[in-house]
């Protein structure tokens, strides 16, 4: 083999390097909502105002939903990007009712189901809500401005400062009750009862049940099996919880806060507050303070997609290219994307996983046309052909001497710990910054 056919296929496979590079980058975009515009407003894509959205749920139509916290109310964003209000009235309170006649206090955690029934951690009523697909508003367990951790059926139940709910195939909701410093389970049925930790009592220890305990755990996602993820606030971890009830640690170390991409204990976040599991058992995470999304596999490797660690800020792009300011609620649809709060942008973020392409074809020999051996090249689904320069040799069709074959043009492609707050997360536009607490309705 010649010299520039050798250097023809060093140029191809940088080519096709370079290309799925880019291509395995997860793409942000903003489909709902204006970047530093707060305000109460439906309407289509950044025509719609939201104020500080937290929870982020997506249902098997595309619809999601979003917990539009200082609005007070739940608000639903169709595919298209037309934004609604499903419930709520726009100020704090806990009635029930259908649409504007029900009302919430400072919703964060959401969830749907398969039959399109959503479901809210209302965290300042110390309630967890459900909402038809028309609207109407139910309180399904505990009771408004009653704290508590009372197990019990409905409205004898009691929660203290429930932020994460999430819903498995069987219909039964899972709970982040986040003061309580436990995780609870809520049947069909209403029934609540403590899956595992012990109320009251803080800590990071894995075990089974009571024995295993957490840091004010914020959020909450159910896999395809029945096994739950939690993003352990104050301990910087993600948590396991298996369906009978084994918790074990699966990223991150307890009690140190950083950025660092790693394996299990090597890896670091700062205030998970947003969690999210696909088909495939990959884990997501919304890391509130390092303004990033992360990616936690079954094994617990930890990579960073989306945003850069310690720069907010609100452009689209290709991942570290894009900014998040303090990610917050998170979901993932069907089809892979991931759909996300970004609470201080005031809006609602799509992160699209990689569209791999396919460069593929065969490098053809200088003398003879047949291909070389072994130099085929695939990176994704769609296919193209590049051919090497051919050395001029006389042409079988018109016994030219020097009749030589061009190779076809390719085509282009085109920092310090955080106030606690019993309810809410740090805010911050540069700095992770304690926000206010919320305002409790007298």
């Amino acid at each position: 083999m010649k010299l520039y056919q050798l250097l023809f296929i060093g140029a191809c496979l940088f080519q096709v390097i370079a290309q799925r590079g880019a291509a395995q980058s997860f793409s942000v975009s903003t489909p709902a909502g204006l970047a530093g515009s707060t305000g109460n407003a439906d309407g289509v894509g950044p025509a719609a105002r939201f104020f500080r959205l937290h929870g982020v749920a997506v249902d098997t139509a595309g619809n999601v939903y979003v917990a539009d916290t200082d609005n007070h109310c739940i608000r639903k964003v169709a595919p298209d990007g037309t934004v609604t209000t499903l419930a709520g009235s726009g100020t704090a309170g806990s009635a029930d009712g259908t649409g504007a006649a029900a009302s919430f206090n400072f919703p964060i955690g959401i969830a749907v189901d398969g039959a399109g029934d959503v479901f809210v951690a209302d965290t300042l009523n110390q309630t967890i809500r459900q909402i038809t697909p028309a609207g109407v508003v139910t309180t399904l367990a505990g009771t408004a401005g009653m704290t508590g951790t009372t197990d019990g059926t409905g409205a004898s139940a009691r929660f203290n400062g429930p932020n994460g709910v999430a819903v498995d195939s069987a219909g039964d909701l899972y709970v982040a009750d986040t003061e309580s410093h436990v995780v609870r389970k809520i049947t069909t049925g209403g029934v609540v009862t403590t899956l595992a930790g012990t109320s009251g009592v803080s800590g990071s220890a894995d075990g089974t049940g009571s024995a295993a305990s957490f840091n004010r755990p914020y959020c909450i996602a159910v896999d395809s099996t029945g096994n739950l993820y939690v993003g352990d606030r104050d301990n910087s971890t993600i948590r396991k919880i298996t369906s009978t009830g084994d918790v074990t640690t699966l990223a991150g170390l307890v009690g140190n806060s950083g950025s660092a991409d790693g394996t299990g204990g090597a890896a670091r976040f700062n205030f998970p507050l947003g969690i999210a599991v696909d088909s495939s058992g990959d884990v997501f995470v919304a890391d509130y303070n390092n303004h990033v999304i992360r990616r936690v596999t079954q094994v617990g490797v930890v990579t960073t997609i989306a945003g850069a660690p310690g720069s907010p800020g609100s452009t689209d792009g290709l991942g570290p290219v894009a900014r998040f300011r303090n990610p917050i609620g998170l979901a993932v649809d069907s089809a892979g994307a991931l759909h996300v709060g970004d609470a201080e942008n005031h809006t609602l973020r799509k992160v699209t996983p990689p569209v791999l392409t396919t460069l593929a074809g065969t490098v053809l020999n200088a003398a003879t046309g047949a291909g070389l051996p072994g130099v085929s090249i695939s990176v994704g689904t769609n296919t193209r052909s590049s051919a090497m320069p051919r050395e001029p040799t006389n042409c079988p069709a018109c016994s030219s001497a020097r009749c030589s074959s061009s190779p076809p043009t390719p085509a282009s492609s085109a920092s310090p710990t955080p106030s606690r707050s019993p309810t809410r997360p740090p805010t911050s536009s540069a700095s992770p910054c304690p926000p206010p607490a919320p305002r409790r309705s007298s």
